[in-house]
This record gives C-alpha cells, structure tokens and sequence, in this order.
C-alpha cells in the first residue's frame, strides 16, 4: 500500500495542479472518482492488467466505459497513466487528489461517533466548535455506537478527541493499574 502511495503522489499532484490552473477542480474530482470506482472494479482490473491490451488499449477502455464524463485533458491524463503503466493506481490517485482538494479548500472530513443519535442543534454546535478548534471548515459524518456507553469520539484526519464515558473509564483503570 505504501509503494502505491508512493506512485501515485506525482499523478495526483500534476492531476491537482492542472484542476486548479483551469479552475476545473470538480470536474476533475467527478472524473477521477469515477475512474477509480472503475479499476477497483474486478473485471475492469482484470482488463487494465492484461499483457493482451497495448497500454493505449487500456486508456481507450476506460475511456469509452466513460462515456462523456471525461475531458480531453482528463483522456490525456489516462494516456499519460498507461504509457507508464499506472493505471491501477487510479483509486490511490483519487484519494490523494481529494486530500489536496480538500486541503486546498481547508475543508476537513469530521468523523463523529456518538453513545446516542445528536439532534441538529447540537451537531450544529459541535460544528460551530470544530470549526473554530481546526481552523478549517468541516463536513461532519454521524454514526452511533452505544457501546461508548456516553459521550463521543471525534476523528479529524490524525486529530482524535475520545470525549466516551467508555473512553475515560479505560484511561481511569489504567491510572488505577500504574
């Protein structure tokens, strides 16, 4: 996964710098995300991996699946992945273009996890908070856990707040235990 990284990180850089030069960072988000859905695909997969099909092949495939949702630039991106047999790096490129994206844009993807379902008022506080907290505007991601027993963990890219009643009886027994 590492090595796929790795790769991928000047395809979706050069991808991102273009998109923000022609000011066209949704189309090319729209367009990435569905090329990466296409080579997670097993059959697709399959396709891009084949010694049958020239590297040329490969891009035309995912082009013609495409249909018109693609650009000319984004058919040379694709030319460009394939001479260089890249193309099953699609999912990870998407990936890192949404983390520059986002970056770009300071928006950071909030994970909450409650003890009991939040009504509006206060996830639109705990929004309110966030947002002043990272700096950064959030998309806030709901899901309930009662196993927490109370309370909420809040995941924001590397930041985590575990604010669990679950949470604080682990550190507490640990403190008791040293």
């Amino acid at each position: 996964m590492a090595e796929f990284t790795t790769l991928a990180r000047p395809y979706a850089k050069a991808a991102f710098e273009h998109a923000v030069a022609g000011d066209a960072l949704e189309s090319w988000s729209r367009a990435l995300g569905l090329l990466a859905l296409l080579a997670e695909d097993a059959r697709v997969s399959a396709l891009l991996r084949s010694p049958a099909l020239a590297p040329e092949q490969r891009a035309q495939l995912l082009i013609d699946l495409c249909g018109d949702e693609l650009g000319i630039q984004v058919h040379n991106f694709l030319q460009v992945l394939a001479a260089n047999d890249r193309l099953l790096l699609l999912p990870e490129t998407f990936r890192q273009f949404q983390a520059l994206k986002a970056d770009h844009q300071r928006l950071v993807e909030v994970e909450v996890t409650s003890a009991a379902p939040i009504d509006e008022a206060q996830r639109a506080r705990l929004a309110e908070a966030l947002v002043k907290r990272l700096g950064r505007q959030v998309s806030v991601q709901m899901s309930v856990d009662p196993n927490l027993i109370g309370g909420a963990i809040i995941r924001a890219g590397d930041t985590v707040i575990d604010g669990s009643l679950r949470g604080r009886l682990n550190k507490l027994a640990d403190a008791l235990l040293s």
